[in-house]
């Protein structure tokens, strides 16, 4: 299970007082854990069941404003409860917070107690069940990147989020003597991560001043995207209590690295992996390669699930190992996507395009989505790419814009088909919300820029 504590473990700790807390949580649109903290002991005699939260909680903005548009959630339909149905696999201890447990929790109708199907964690559902039906599970790993700064988000905050300030001073990729300088951080990170049941690989330098990345081991694709969100949490928790920030941005500024979450994917079929054929190019199997075909071929109409906001298309920039070509290249990372492990029994796709603003569930949902169109469509898949894709013309290129990506969201009949016309018009409404937020802001650059000489 991805949890590390039983409902049985959880009720011993409970009465001895070890435990006082449980916190039940669901992810948002935005990836976020919202939920409740409960007393222990009113959670292990009856909250353990479900609980309610107000429909909007997956209908809102990163302001939480109350976003008219959604046919799901409105004021004329009065934003009323959504059940919250802790799923008791996800139990864990959160050693970071004191005498405290947390569970993740799927969301429900309230009156019919379907899950409703925007929600995040749904969406994935969906489409693993829609893998299991061809007797195939996906695995997941999600490379999460940040910025680590030596001021609170307090100090950041009252200062306007100007001159800020990363914890180390000089591009700190695999540098052991610079990411020293945030282990105190890091560490609590890798040590709190593993003891909540979430097992870490490492931590390591990336490649700017005081960015970050931690990887976790390969997961089934729910578990995965469940431990993404408790690690995004994790590390925000554990640097605010130590006085630290971090940023998941993608791109915090202009002159600086964009942040990642590269998604290494594959499938297996009753354990063993289903992307290896030994006798294939590159120990690709058929199924991998109709798999990896789908991808490509519906790459753009994806991409918000990977770039959810203006922001994330700041990223897109040549030459900062951010890709801008959707293709598929062996072990290259100027390509979109990049066949790693080549030959072995470990061979699978990382998609590049991801930044470490997405949310996992909708991110790897969608992923999945592609590929299942690319493996029931029988798809061919074009010839590998070689080179520097940054240089290369007449390609396919990543949308460089958010409205490119949602005119591709919306125009998507590979995703009405996969996820459903409601879901698809709930994100599409998502993704205008933000360009429409974004186009009536007046901006510092702007004013900077204009101010005395315009």
């Amino acid at each position: 299970m991805p949890g590390n504590l039983s409902f049985e473990e959880l009720k011993a700790r409970v009465a001895n007082r070890e435990i006082d807390t449980v916190i039940a949580a669901q992810t948002d649109m935005q990836g976020r854990l919202m939920g409740k903290r409960f007393q222990a002991e009113f959670f292990v005699e009856h909250a353990w069941q479900e609980t309610h939260g107000c429909n909007y909680l997956i209908a809102t903005d990163m302001e939480m404003f109350t976003v008219e548009g959604y046919g799901a959630t409105s004021w004329a339909k009065g934003y009323g409860d959504y059940v919250m149905k802790p799923d008791l696999s996800t139990l864990r201890l959160v050693p970071w917070l004191e005498g405290t447990a947390l569970v993740q929790c799927d969301v429900l109708d309230h009156h019919g107690h379907a899950e409703v199907p925007h929600a995040p964690r749904a969406v994935l559902k969906a489409q693993v069940a829609r893998l299991a039906a061809h007797g195939l599970t996906a695995m997941v790993g999600t490379e999460l990147e940040f910025f680590l700064f030596r001021e609170s988000y307090d100090e950041m905050r009252d200062r306007g989020y100007r001159g800020m300030t990363p914890i180390s001073p000089y591009n700190e990729d695999y540098h052991i003597f610079q990411t020293t300088k945030e282990e105190a951080v890091m560490r609590a990170v890798r040590t709190g991560l593993q003891s909540a049941g979430i097992p870490v690989e490492n931590s390591k330098g990336e490649a700017d001043p005081g960015q970050a990345e931690i990887n976790v081991r390969y997961a089934d694709a729910l578990t995965m995207a469940d431990n993404h969100a408790v690690i995004k949490n994790a590390i925000k928790e554990i640097a605010w209590a130590q006085g630290r920030a971090v940023t998941f941005m993608a791109k915090w500024r202009h002159q600086a690295a964009g942040s990642s979450c590269h998604i290494h994917q594959s499938l297996v079929r009753d354990g063993t992996p289903a992307f290896f054929d030994p006798a294939g190019s590159h120990g690709m199997s058929a199924l991998m390669r109709h798999y990896l075909a789908g991808l490509l071929a519906h790459a753009g109409e994806i991409t918000w699930f990977l770039a959810p906001y203006v922001n994330s298309y700041k990223r897109f920039t040549e030459a900062t190992f951010a890709p801008t070509k959707a293709v598929w290249s062996q072990d290259n990372r100027t390509a979109g996507y990049r066949i790693c492990a080549s030959d072995g029994p470990a061979v699978r796709i990382e998609c590049r395009v991801g930044g470490s603003d997405l949310n996992p569930y909708l991110a790897i949902a969608t992923q999945i989505a592609a590929g299942l169109a690319g493996i029931e469509g029988r798809y061919d898949l074009e010839p590998e790419f070689t080179g520097d894709a940054y240089k290369a013309t007449d390609i396919r290129r990543i949308p460089p814009t958010l409205r490119d990506a949602t005119t591709a969201l919306r125009e998507s009949a590979m995703l009405r088909a996969a996820l459903g016309d409601a879901v698809v018009d709930h994100y599409v409404r998502a993704a205008t919300w933000e360009q429409e937020d974004f186009d009536r802001t007046v901006t510092d650059y702007e004013v900077a820029r204009g101010f005395e000489r315009a």
